[in-house]
């Protein structure tokens, strides 16, 4: 039969015996050799020595069946019907059967495609295929005897997996190395290193395999350098910019803590930067120009600041870059490499035939490792940096803890003003309007008052602003003037001959982000209150501001019988054009310009210094003027911030209708105004 001479069958023809997977493995590697018993009996020599697949001698007695591993010592075999194979001829069927299964092995070695080389206890190269000695550009005969750690560099190898396979105790690993080439660059592999035991299963020979994946690394690093990257400046990314910042911040492990005792601290500081006005050059000039900005700015930052191994420049986002310093000197340290920052960047840009004027505003925070984390100390700089736009921007600010404290009051509040109106946290406070002609309550202004129950009772000033910026002022404004008109009902109940009326602040954003004219007459119409009782008070900015809604609002408001009054006038645009056009009814002049009429009049002081004297003539000749316009256009005028009887006696002689203030009463419940209704007239503070 064909091939029976071939193989494991050759000293048995006709009879194949079935291999367990353990007998598979050690034929592929090599034939197997039975264990040492002593020198053989008898005088009468052997038939000759048989050389194995790796050259060594071995007597026939030493061989087994390359099959079932059946010794062969003494020249037959018994095969499956327990006939015996005679030793004539079964020699050379041995003979035959190892030379096939070297051919078999030789042929698999030295075709493979992956690197293969077996390895001696001494960590010396028996035999290499072609495969390995490409990989590494060197030849096969050179590499035979060459101690493994010439083209494998020891440091990083697995020592406790690799002492476990030489003992026997482990039988593979897998690891990656970088494998040395011959013209000097490194070759990035998969090893894999198995154990070869000999017929007494005791470790022999490694075997590794080692697979080229230098591409597949390549690869995995531009991947990596994409994720930690930004594509358009190729500056560190945000996410490079917290992996470098957290291992600063780890190191605090291995830093001595802070004090005497520790001797000191590691610091970390970061400069936080934002162009002033990008919005503006991307909106003018296109997002092409926009992106070769960034990218000047970032060349100029990291030429300029990058480089060092306690520096890195990185774009968090945006128009938004940071100077990461990790192991920062002080705040002086940081300060000063804001302000080059800031001198880097005044230079002009030159991008596509523009000449382009660009400043930044910056964020500093420096601090010991021990008494921040990575969060909060890049949460600090973003805060700083906005600080440094609203203290004018084209400057650098350093962190400042109270102004931080402040800063997250403010946004505890701002998060806190919608379930604290659930809540029923909200109060109103009323100040009455008094005429300075009669001294009687005309009115009285509703002020909106948060008693808080951590930080008490909170003014206006303190969060009506958050309630605008956040959206909160639409709810919160309703149930103001809701409430206002329900009191301003009782007073007119209680008093019908009085008509007092109700003044109540309306918010810009009331107008653009709800139905005010619907807000109103569903105020009005669920608590029975006259429309001509009730004043809404709107600042000259939001009065006078694009798209002409607001006009459209007031006007209607002014149709249904309500009376408008321009708040804080003399603050804001001023145009004195609009003013034979608005719906307006009523002018509340800002209290700056009642601060004049806090002395006593000129004439009355002759030792006033002459440049006090000309300021206060100027604030009542103002006064006067704007008081006479006002009457010409059929409007009435109040005064804001009256403290005093002179003040009230000067504004009273400029015409001025009506005054508030805390000479007259201090803002207080709707009970206080009651009081002054059934009196006649205040009990004044001031007397």
């Amino acid at each position: 039969m064909p091939g029976q001479n071939e193989g494991a069958d050759a000293h048995h023809p006709g009879v194949r015996h079935e291999e367990s997977p353990r007998h598979r493995r050690r034929h592929l590697a090599a034939p197997v050799l039975a264990p040492a018993t002593g020198p053989a009996p008898g005088p009468t020599p052997g038939p000759a020595a048989v050389p194995d697949a790796w050259g060594t001698p071995v007597e026939p007695e030493a061989l087994l069946c390359p099959t079932c591993s059946t010794p062969l010592a003494d020249g037959t075999h018994r095969g499956s019907d327990d006939r015996p194979d005679r030793a004539d001829g079964g020699a050379d069927r041995l003979l035959a059967a190892l030379r096939a299964s070297e051919s078999r092995f030789r042929a698999a070695f030295c075709d493979a495609v992956i690197g293969m080389a077996l390895i001696d206890p001494e960590d010396r190269i028996i035999e290499v295929n072609p495969a390995f000695a490409g990989l590494i550009g060197r030849s096969v005969g050179e590499l035979v005897r060459t101690h493994l750690h010439e083209i494998i560099d020891p440091e990083g190898m697995p020592d406790r997996l690799f002492s476990e396979l030489v003992r026997g105790e482990r039988e593979r690993f897998r690891v990656e190395k970088q494998l040395k080439h011959r013209e000097g660059h490194e070759v990035w592999s998969k090893v894999t290193v198995s154990l070869i035991r000999d017929g007494a299963g005791q470790p022999l020979y490694t075997l590794a395999l080692v697979e080229d994946i230098t591409e597949q690394r390549r690869l995995g690093d531009r991947l990596e350098y994409q994720a930690l990257h930004d594509p358009l400046t190729r500056l560190p990314n945000r996410a490079y910019f917290f992996e470098r910042l957290d291992a600063a911040c780890l190191s605090v492990t291995e830093e001595p803590a802070p004090g005497p005792a520790g001797g000191g601290s590691r610091r970390v500081g970061v400069c936080y930067l934002d162009l002033d006005g990008f919005a503006t050059i991307n909106e003018a000039l296109g997002h092409r120009i926009g992106d070769q900005l960034l990218i000047a700015v970032a060349t100029r930052l990291r030429h300029g600041f990058d480089g060092h191994d306690t520096h890195l420049v990185a774009r968090m986002g945006g128009d938004e870059f940071a100077v990461l310093v990790t192991d920062s000197l002080g705040s002086e340290q940081l300060t000063e490499l804001a302000g080059r920052i800031l001198e880097a960047l005044e230079r002009p840009f030159d991008i596509a035939g523009h000449r382009l004027v660009v400043t930044a505003s910056v964020g500093v925070v420096e601090r010991s490792v021990h008494e921040t984390t990575p969060t909060d100390l890049v949460k600090d700089a973003d805060a700083t940096l906005y600080w440094s736009k609203a203290d004018g921007r084209a400057r650098w600010t350093l962190y400042d803890p109270d102004r931080g404290a402040h800063q997250l009051t403010r946004q505890l509040l701002a998060t806190a003003l919608r379930p604290a109106l659930e809540r029923g946290e909200f109060t109103i406070e009323y100040q009455p309007l008094v005429g300075l002609a009669d001294g009687a309550v005309h009115g009285a202004e509703a002020l909106v008052r948060w008693r808080h129950p951590r930080y008490g009772t909170l003014s206006p000033d303190r969060f009506i602003p958050l309630a605008e910026e956040s959206g909160a002022i639409v709810p919160l404004g309703k149930w103001v003037l809701e409430e206002s008109c329900r009191q301003a009902r009782q007073w007119l109940t209680e008093f019908p001959d009085t008509e007092t009326f109700v003044s109540v602040n309306l918010a810009a954003r009331q107008i653009w982000d709800s139905d005010v004219v619907a807000d109103v007459a569903r105020a009005l119409d669920s608590t029975g209150l006259p429309a001509r009782l009730l004043q809404l008070e709107i600042t000259e900015s939001a009065l006078l501001g694009p798209g002409g809604r607001p006009l459209q609002a007031l006007q209607a408001l002014a149709d249904m019988g309500v009376r408008i009054a321009i708040d804080d006038f003399g603050t804001g645009y001023s145009n004195l054009a609009y003013l034979s056009r608005l719906p307006v009814h009523v002018l509340k002049l800002d209290g700056t310009f009642i601060e004049g009429f806090r002395d006593p009049a000129p004439a009355d002081r002759p030792g006033l210094p002459a440049f006090d004297s000309r300021r206060n003539d100027a604030d009542e000749q103002i006064v006067g003027a704007m008081v006479q316009l006002a009457h010409t256009l059929g409007l009435t005028v109040t005064a804001e911030g009256i403290e005093s009887a002179a003040q009230a006696e000067r504004l009273r002689l400029t015409g001025c209708d009506t005054a508030q203030g805390w000479y007259f009463a201090r803002p207080g419940e709707a009970s206080l105004v009651a009081a002054i209704l059934r009196e006649g007239r205040p009990a004044l503070d001031g007397r």
